[in-house]
């Protein structure tokens, strides 16, 4: 009987520190909201951020600390302003001086660098001299300072810049892609695309491969798909830089789930590998398909349509990706983790798939689900 009330306990304990959490605006108040549609926290903070791997800054008395996802404070309110946790470890304000904490609310002593740098995924720049490097949550100096600028890591890679030359670098600041490129994509399964001269084309094993005519490429994103720019018209091309639809359209989107949105004259509908029209164009604007099926569409207002087209969920909604977990999500429009955050009548509130409202609440403001798992360093 005892070992089986240990294990219902455990399953809790596990259940609250790994479910999702919104920011969500009630009565002027901010709590925080579950995809049960309840309330994780009831609404009693004047000013509150997000969770971010367990922890949520809240203020008190114009100070800001940390509370834990039952609603105690982990780290008092002593500190002038602050950031959000990643890789169990925050920048704040303290003093007058920004600094590293960890997860206990502990300084922690960092390398000398001109600006403190938000950790992603372990890793986070320094920088010293106008040039920069990387350390890891070990706060251990990995890449000495050395490019004039490195973008946020994306699935492990990073776009660098040296001269006004990009490259791309990985998560141990090695060198995937050499810096030699007048513009550069994201790496996605080791290929980029990039501007080498005038040329648009992809680069794989360190050979540039120019594409017919592209005179700009986006990056590649959930398929082995993109689009790519030619006099004037898009079109798109495979990570062998062949064009697979040829460039006759003059707004498209990404392919997801084997369907991209792509607009005629001025309406928008979704084409198929084939460039066949599954979808006809008859919408004022549309977006990619998520992973439940389900994607955006715009008449008058927003709904959501499956797969063959059919409305399955009315146009008479908003739709934002504003929001920090907007940042860390691979879409931020439409569904994500199956739900979506969508405006009416000037409340905001969480829609499911089936088109009812979670909880059957609506608020003043709400911020996208996070995952609070805590970090694995």
């Amino acid at each position: 009987m005892k070992k089986s009330l240990l294990f219902l306990l455990l399953v809790s304990i596990q259940f609250v520190n790994s479910q999702e959490l919104a920011l969500v605006k009630k009565n002027g108040k901010f709590g925080y909201f579950t995809k049960a549609g309840t309330f994780q926290i009831e609404p009693k903070y004047k000013v509150a951020k997000n969770f971010s791997e367990g922890l949520a800054a809240v203020e008190d008395n114009g100070k800001w600390g940390f509370i834990d996802v039952k609603g105690n404070w982990a780290i008092p309110a002593t500190f002038n302003d602050v950031k959000y946790f990643n890789s169990g470890i925050c920048i704040v304000s303290k003093d007058k001086n920004w600094v590293y904490i960890n997860t206990k609310g502990e300084i922690l002593k960092a390398p000398a660098s001109e600006k403190l740098f938000d950790f992603d995924g372990g890793i986070a720049f320094i920088k010293q001299e106008n040039k920069v490097g990387l350390i890891n949550s070990k706060m251990a100096v990995i890449l000495e300072p050395k490019y004039d600028l490195i973008k946020p890591f994306e699935n492990g890679f990073a776009r660098v810049k040296n001269n006004d030359k990009w490259g791309i670098i990985n998560t141990a600041g090695k060198e995937v892609v050499e810096p030699i490129y007048a513009e550069i994509g994201n790496y996605y399964k080791t290929t980029t695309w990039a501007k080498k001269g005038e040329a648009f084309g992809l680069v794989t094993a360190g050979k540039f491969i120019p594409v017919d005519g592209a005179d700009k490429i986006w990056d590649f994103e959930s398929q082995d798909i993109t689009y790519a720019r030619k006099g004037g018209k898009i079109g798109y091309i495979d990570l062998k830089g062949n064009w697979t639809i040829l460039p006759i359209y003059d707004k498209v989107k990404a392919f997801s789930k084997n369907l991209a949105p792509v607009c005629v004259g001025s309406k928008w509908g979704y084409i198929n590998l084939k460039a066949e029209f599954v979808i006809p164009p008859t919408y004022k604007d549309a977006e990619i398909f998520s992973k439940n099926g389900l994607a955006p569409v715009k008449e008058n207002n927003w709904g959501f349509i499956d797969e063959k087209g059919k409305l399955v969920i009315p146009t008479q909604y908003g739709i934002t990706a504003k929001g920090f977990a907007a940042l860390f999500t691979d879409q931020g429009k439409g569904f994500i983790d199956g739900i979506a955050r969508v405006q009416n009548e000037g409340k905001w509130g969480f829609l499911k798939p089936d088109g009812t409202v979670l909880g059957n609440q609506w608020f003043e403001n709400a911020e996208l689900f996070t995952n609070n798992n805590k970090p694995k360093i």
